[in-house]
């Protein structure tokens, strides 16, 4: 009988699915799919891999399914799915794994209630990362989970590096830089060898560029640091998030504006990023197809980031030997790509402009001294590895 893993990304409105087949060998993707507008118009699609619609069904728009009611359906139709198959274990994405949870663990109830702890870290992640996993222990004890976080694979990040200048009793207590996105880096790194040996082996700066957007200093496989901080609002310009802030800038938002703590959350996490600065979108598709002026500095802003911490990065590694591209406005847009490889002239980044153009995996040069990929990341499949990782040894 074949193995199944399932593996699960909820986000506040979606849950997102991939199933996975383990026949003794690299585990294989079979279907993913997801539920999303569960709170409002609730709409339901699997596809196979080579991208068929397998099943779909929309529900009214007076019905809110909710996590929960979301979760029930993919239950009933992968146990339709599986009827000849074994469900070895599920797999979750969870944003933050704080300081216990450094690496993959299978999960329970008490383990829930450790990482409900650090919801306010990650509030617009963690509640609905760990939702899925509360209602399947309810739903299919039996069944192992296994929970991965973004944040593990920066626990390598040197103690300078993880530090703010803030009194030690505060540092001890957990506030620190953490790091996110850290499946992403992960599985780049892991394939890394594949594309530049030479590179994987020495000093690379992975942009994961989405919605969310971070950058990651990787050494020989291994974090050494990133633009993401305390929380996953750091760094880098985004979607709706600001990216990094003056800290004097809540001060006054509380003091000089009135607005209380949830006001600024909102503010920050939802008003913000492309979207706050543009007033049009956060989609840099729309963003880039448009010739209003607000445009265009929203994407001035976006790759002038992205310049300043490509420097902060090169010089916390000592030096460049790569830079890779992923994420959807990394693996998809030329344009950026194109916008961030000039910025990086200067630090060795020669890029081919036809290679670039085509989208093929390496962007640069021949000759260039530092080289530039364009890498599709795979974070469903290193879930996946680590939950058959897990079960194995228990």
């Amino acid at each position: 009988m074949v193995d199944a893993i399932v593996v699960l990304n909820a986000g506040s409105s979606s849950i997102k699915f991939s199933l996975f087949f383990d026949r003794g060998g690299e585990l294989e993707l079979d279907m993913r799919g997801q539920v999303e507008g569960i709170y409002t118009t609730p709409h339901f699609i699997a596809k196979s891999r080579e991208g068929t619609t397998v099943s779909e069904k929309s529900w009214s728009g007076a019905t809110q399914l909710g996590h929960d009611g979301a979760l029930d359906h993919l239950i009933w139709f992968l146990r339709t799915e599986l009827a000849d198959k074994r469900l070895v274990g599920v797999g979750h994405r969870v944003v933050h794994g704080g300081l216990d949870f450094t690496q993959p663990v299978r999960v329970d109830a008490g383990t829930v209630q450790s990482l409900e702890k650090l919801v306010p870290l990650a509030p617009l992640h963690q509640p609905h990362n760990l939702a899925p996993i509360r209602r399947l222990l309810d739903r299919a004890p039996d069944v192992p989970q296994i929970a991965c976080f973004d944040t593990s694979f920066h626990r390598t990040n040197p103690e300078l590096a993880q530090r703010f200048g803030l009194p030690e009793e505060l540092h001890a207590a957990g506030v620190r830089r953490y790091g996110f996105h850290g499946l992403s880096y992960e599985y780049i790194a892991s394939v890394m060898p594949q594309f530049d040996a030479q590179a994987a082996a020495g000093r690379t700066v992975v942009l994961h560029l989405g919605n969310g957007a971070s950058m990651c200093a990787i050494e020989a496989s291994r974090s050494i640091t990133s633009t993401m901080g305390f929380t996953a609002i750091d760094g880098l310009l985004m979607g709706t998030r600001s990216g990094a802030l003056d800290p004097g800038v809540i001060l006054y938002l509380l003091n000089q504006r009135g607005l209380d703590a949830r006001a600024i959350e909102k503010l920050i996490y939802n008003e913000s990023g492309l979207l706050g600065v543009s007033g049009i979108s956060s989609d840099m598709r729309m963003l880039l197809a448009s010739e209003d002026a607000r445009a265009k500095l929203a994407i001035d802003l976006y790759c002038y980031r992205i310049r300043r911490e490509l420097g902060s990065l090169a010089a916390a590694l000592g030096g460049l030997d790569a830079i890779v591209f992923t994420g959807g406005i990394g693996e998809n847009s030329a344009a950026i790509r194109e916008r961030v490889c000039h910025d990086a002239a200067w630090l060795g980044v020669e890029l081919d402009q036809s290679a670039n153009a085509a989208g093929s995996s390496c962007i640069s040069a021949p000759g260039s001294r530092v080289s530039a990929w364009t890498i599709p990341t795979n974070e469903e499949l290193m879930i996946a590895r680590h939950t058959r990782r897990i079960l194995e040894r228990l």
